[in-house]
């Protein structure tokens, strides 16, 4: 878990702006940090180990705020929250369970599906970097390589081509030949795979509300029948729908359904 967390922290240093201005800015706050702690020469070795300590640090602390967005946008965590939200809302109800339970839910449900991405950027980026055995530069590419995998082959070919369409109108070079892992940007990647999550998401979402409205259709006409007009169908086919997700097994069934959806493909990167 202490991994996993880490590297979400360290991965959204790829999304940061890299300006010309906030280089040479960020170059004279280190250059002075780092005569503050330390007076060796410029251009040793311990001065170089002790900048990129520095940098590390740094990276560290700016990105702390943006662990929960990346959390959201470049893991599974979206559509698990949204399908178990459209589950509870199908059932009829509305704290049971309570938005703490689906999130906590679907946030090591996550962890569960993202291990070997995360393993993969631990090895291949993390370990490295604190062994000195390659710059900052190297290591934020390879670690985030394995999430830009999983996104890519989690993202339709659709979703890709549409931002990919429109980045090419702002002036952005349009990769020539169908899209691949190398030559789709982050720019791009990042909102199709959202939008391709999304779409997934309330698909699986529909498909669950249809056993449960055909129960509240079958709840209605037996009550219309008998007469009973005043009473509210939903009142009592709430405990119908309730038996029936819970003789299904359909905690398990979902759940398992919506991880074997990720598991190849994370296994495979």
């Amino acid at each position: 878990m202490g991994r996993a967390v880490f590297l979400f922290l360290l991965v959204a240093v790829l999304l940061l702006p890299h300006g010309a201005q906030a280089q040479q800015a960020g170059g004279d706050l280190l250059g002075a940090i780092t005569n503050a702690l330390s007076d060796a020469p410029a251009g040793s070795d311990e001065r170089a180990t002790l900048s990129g300590r520095i940098i590390q640090m740094i990276a560290l602390m700016t990105v702390l705020a943006l662990a929960p967005g990346l959390l959201v946008v470049m893991t599974s965590f979206t559509r698990f929250v949204i399908v178990f939200s459209m589950l509870r809302s199908a059932l009829g109800l509305n704290q049971t369970p309570p938005n703490m339970v689906l999130s906590s839910m679907a946030l090591f449900m996550t962890f569960f599906v993202m291990q070997p991405v995360f393993e993969d950027a631990w090895q291949d980026g993390i370990q490295p970097l604190m062994n000195n055995a390659i710059t900052e530069e190297q290591a934020m590419g390879r670690i985030g390589d394995p999430f830009k995998r999983f996104m890519f082959v989690n993202t339709r070919e659709k979703d890709i081509a549409l931002f990919s369409d429109i980045a090419a109108r702002s002036g952005e070079a349009e990769p020539e030949g169908p899209a691949t892992f190398e030559t789709t940007g982050w720019r791009v990647l990042v909102p199709a795979f959202m939008i391709s999550e999304l779409r997934r998401a309330f698909t699986i979402g529909f498909l669950i509300y249809l056993p449960f409205i055909a129960i509240d259709l079958i709840v209605a006409s037996i009550l219309m029948s008998a007469g009973m007009m005043m009473l509210p169908p939903v009142l009592v086919s709430l405990p119908f729908k309730v038996i029936f997700f819970v003789l299904i097994d359909g905690w398990y069934m979902l759940a398992g359904s919506l991880m074997e959806g990720y598991l190849p493909l994370s296994a495979a990167g």
